[in-house]
């Protein structure tokens, strides 16, 4: 981050100067083994954690300052800085490094590929000047702060990705990250357990058009996404230049997609959408879309070694179990090429509310309806979804993913295959199934 004084940092978070060490910041950390003598360490407070209890460690180790919300014994008084929230506090510390970045800020959100989408606009705009982006999936109230702290401040463009599973999280986090540029991928029934219908998860998404200036900023929708003309009646409210991508609004360029599916489809429509934002040589940067691939554990394929000779694809979407997500990996894998047999391990599908056991359910009917050959259920919610199936599919049932990896190894899987991974990440951690056929694999 961009140097800044503590009495400084007392005024943004309106805490008393009186006997504050005057120092200089020029990073802020929320791990006690990452600091250093010019680090500002925040204490932040979890379910299960409490940074506080390190933060005589991180004093010890030469940081000159912490945030906290109470005065820790045994710790000199004027190195802590203290505040009702340090969370929050870490908030308006983002805000205002990004209060002082000179560039041009994208943010997103969306209920399905957001990650793989923000990637793909950097890897764009890297075509054209230097960009920085968001970390991985850091989107939330940590992640959020974390990102605009280290923002490049000699970047031409930064990316933001903002995530959300209520009401009123994106308004907090796009006042933080005040977008130019405001991206809604998509609108699906995530998280559809924290609302009370549908359209409330439409509302909070375009609750990022809060951030946007008055008169100024720039929305960009998929017009082919549930709710398009709330999404476009809040952007409207906030005075933004709507611009759209979808089906019937294709860039006036021809591009191909690494991957193959619809999914990769829209990613690439938005992407350009954002290049033609910013008046760049959207033909130009359609020629690099081959060059981008899907993200581990977002779809990204691997040739792996099978123990007895011969090999398989692995497509490693285990990442998320998003319903439409779900279905479009399923499609993919359907309309792909394969010397052997389609394979789906698919794990339970999460926060679906009373929604659970149809949306399960949609996921075996589409399943009966395609030439995948063989289909791996994996947490209780997937019997409903095997329930679905056709007598002439082979199934396969698991409570949960212990010994998954080495039945598909050792009893599944044959020379040729392709195997497709999908799943809640927590819920089902079918990621760490990928994970140990990655390492047996190579």
């Amino acid at each position: 981050m961009e140097k800044i004084n503590s009495y400084k940092l007392a005024e943004i978070l309106g805490c008393s100067k009186i006997n504050l060490t005057n120092t200089d910041i020029d990073n802020v950390s929320t791990d006690s083994r990452n600091v250093s003598s010019t680090t500002l360490f925040i204490a932040l407070k979890g379910e299960r954690f409490d940074a506080h209890d390190f933060v005589a460690d991180v004093i010890a180790k030469g940081c000159p300052l912490v945030i906290v919300n109470r005065l820790v014994e045994g710790v000199p008084a004027e190195k802590q800085l203290v505040v009702d929230d340090t969370l929050k506090a870490y908030g308006k510390i983002g805000a205002y490094n990004r209060s002082r970045y000179k560039g041009t800020v994208i943010g997103l959100t969306g209920s399905a590929g957001k990650t793989t989408t923000k990637e793909e606009i950097a890897f764009l705009l890297r075509q054209f000047a230097s960009v920085y982006a968001t970390g991985g999936n850091h989107n939330n109230f940590i992640g959020v702060p974390q990102s605009l702290c280290e923002i490049d401040m000699n970047s031409r463009y930064a990316v933001i990705e903002m995530g959300m599973s209520a009401k009123g999280e994106i308004s907090y986090l796009t006042n933080l990250v005040k977008p130019d540029i405001a991206i809604i991928t998509n609108v699906y029934p995530m998280h559809i357990e924290f609302f009370e219908n549908f359209e409330g998860i439409a509302r909070a998404k375009a609750e990022i058009f809060e951030g946007l200036p008055q008169n100024g900023g720039v929305a960009i929708i998929n017009a082919d996404t549930n709710f398009t003309d709330i999404l476009q009646q809040c952007a409207n409210e906030h005075g933004a230049k709507i611009m759209l991508f979808g089906k019937n609004y294709q860039p006036n360029a021809k591009f191909t997609t690494q991957e193959q599916g619809e999914q990769y489809q829209y990613n690439a429509w938005c992407a350009l959408k954002v290049v033609e934002a910013l008046d760049l040589d959207v033909v130009k940067a359609a020629t690099y879309i081959k060059d981008f691939g899907a993200l581990d554990g977002r779809g990204k394929q691997h040739t792996l070694k099978l123990p007895n000779g011969g090999i398989y694809t692995l497509i490693d979407d285990s990442y998320s179990g998003q319903p439409e997500a779900m279905k479009l990996a399923i499609k993919s894998l359907a309309a792909a090429k394969c010397d052997g047999r389609k394979v789906v391990v698919l794990g339970k599908m999460a926060e679906l509310g009373n929604t659970s056991l149809a949306q399960h359910k949609d996921v075996g009917k589409l399943l009966a309806q395609t030439d995948i050959d063989i289909v791996v259920g994996v947490c209780p919610e997937m019997k409903d979804m095997l329930a679905e199936l056709p007598a002439d599919k082979t199934q396969y049932y698991f409570e949960n993913k212990d010994g998954l990896a080495q039945f598909l190894l050792n009893k599944l899987l044959q020379n040729g295959d392709k195997v497709l991974i999908k799943g809640a990440r927590y819920s089902s951690k079918l990621y760490q199934v990928t994970d140990e056929l990655l390492k047996l694999g190579e």
